[in-house]
């Protein structure tokens, strides 16, 4: 996998930190790479909190990919979002990596 279509998320993703859509902070050169790798992988490996927003940013982010043509994997979920997943029954929506990607 290349550097271009791996994305490390790290911080926060709460309510406090997310104040965009993934697909609208991008800048048109990386939204072209992302389109034409026609793929990418979210790792939250060093994802140190997330809450009901970062799962929702998370959704918006497949659907906006998906819109873009561009299938996006997840791996390294924090439990806390799996949990979150699960509870409000859409964990078979996140299209979830068991292996750690090599970078």
């Amino acid at each position: 996998m290349s550097e271009r279509t791996l994305i490390t998320l790290s911080g926060a993703l709460d309510r406090q930190s997310l104040t965009k859509d993934w697909w609208s902070q991008l800048s048109s050169s990386d939204k072209q790479s992302y389109r034409q790798a026609g793929a990418c992988t979210f790792d939250f490996a060093k994802v140190e909190r997330v809450d009901s927003a970062g799962l929702a940013w998370t959704i918006n982010a497949i659907r906006d990919g998906r819109a873009q043509g561009i299938k996006i994997t997840l791996c390294n979920l924090p439990e806390k979002m799996l949990k979150l997943a699960k509870i409000s029954e859409i964990d078979a929506l996140l299209p979830v990596q068991n292996a750690t990607p090599s970078q």
